[in-house]
């Protein structure tokens, strides 16, 4: 019978064959399995995928569902050939239908991770150049930072500062246009990168020194330490990075900071938030909205305009 590494191993190939590039699920599934070995189990049991789960035990609890998730997947294609392998009931941790109130970023912790980023040692110092780039790009498109770390070469239109965001969530693409500062940034980050005549092992456009795509689940980590850092975050047990701004919350934070200016000059912001949806990429304008219920400075200048709106309002 084949040991549990050896049915991970077909489970990845036969994911990464269908399309998924299953970077973190891949990371977290030999974390598991590596789990299971200590625990002397042959079988995925949803107490087991639980325990595992459930760690570190000071993370958040959409972090301990992310991971259950991962697990499920697995249990879900074992299943079908062994079923003493259980499957982790859905939902089993709560919270994943909760988001997290974001962060917005002031100007200056934004300068304070950069600083923190500009910091970051390695042998021929791409590292630090990439984490300001990569910074500076989100906080300056509210991208989602999955789509900027998918980014390929190609993907990054230099001449005519647009970047094609492709098959992002819900299957989406769409172009999306820069600023001639950002498309600067992104120019020189490139010159640099190239002029290190790195071995080329990816079209991704943000690399590591030995050429390698960067892995999100590294990012985030390195980002936690910048924000440990900068005080941005308290730190945790251990070795733990704590809790605090993730990257995602560039996102919340140029959504915010765009309708605030909206509504700050009088526009009709029920009007110009279709476009916003479209540039960040949302399925639906009801998902634009949340931003608006998420901030209370935002709240308060929709209620002072929507009174306004009012018959006897002023308007």
């Amino acid at each position: 019978m084949s040991t549990m590494s050896e049915m991970l191993a077909q489970y990845i190939a036969m994911r990464r064959a269908l399309g998924a590039k299953l970077r973190e699920p891949a990371v977290r599934l030999s974390q598991f399995v590596e789990f299971m070995k200590s625990q002397s189990a042959e079988f995925i049991t949803t107490q087991l995928a639980l325990r595992w789960a459930m760690q570190p035990k000071d993370a958040q609890r959409a972090t301990w569902a992310r991971r259950l998730s991962i697990v499920r997947r697995f249990a879900i294609w074992l299943n079908a050939a062994e079923p003493r392998n259980q499957i982790p009931p859905h939902r089993l941790i709560g919270g994943r239908g909760r988001r997290n109130p974001p962060h917005i970023y002031t100007d200056d912790e934004l300068e304070r991770l950069i600083a923190e980023a500009s910091r970051l040692h390695s042998s021929k110092r791409l590292r630090a150049h990439t984490y300001t780039t990569i910074i500076g790009l989100l906080a300056a498109t509210g991208l989602r930072p999955n789509e900027v770390l998918a980014l390929a070469r190609s993907d990054v239109d230099l001449q005519n500062g647009i970047l094609h965001i492709r098959e992002s969530k819900f299957g989406k693409s769409r172009f999306v246009p820069i600023h001639d500062s950002t498309n600067a940034a992104l120019a020189c980050y490139a010159k640099r990168r190239n002029g290190l005549d790195l071995q080329r092992q990816t079209d991704a456009f943000f690399v590591t020194e030995r050429g390698l795509p960067l892995l999100p689940l590294a990012v985030r980590r390195t980002f936690g330490k910048m924000s440990l850092a900068a005080g941005l975050r308290s730190g945790g047990t251990g070795q733990r990075i704590g809790r605090g701004p993730r990257l995602q919350d560039f996102r919340h934070t140029f959504a915010t900071r765009r309708l605030i200016d909206w509504y700050r000059a009088g526009l009709d912001v029920e009007r110009e938030l279709p476009k916003l949806s479209t540039y960040l990429g949302h399925s639906d304008v009801t998902h634009t909205y949340w931003y608006i219920s998420a901030d209370p400075e935002l709240l308060q200048l929709a209620q002072k305009f929507l009174c306004g709106r009012r018959p006897g309002g002023g308007k």
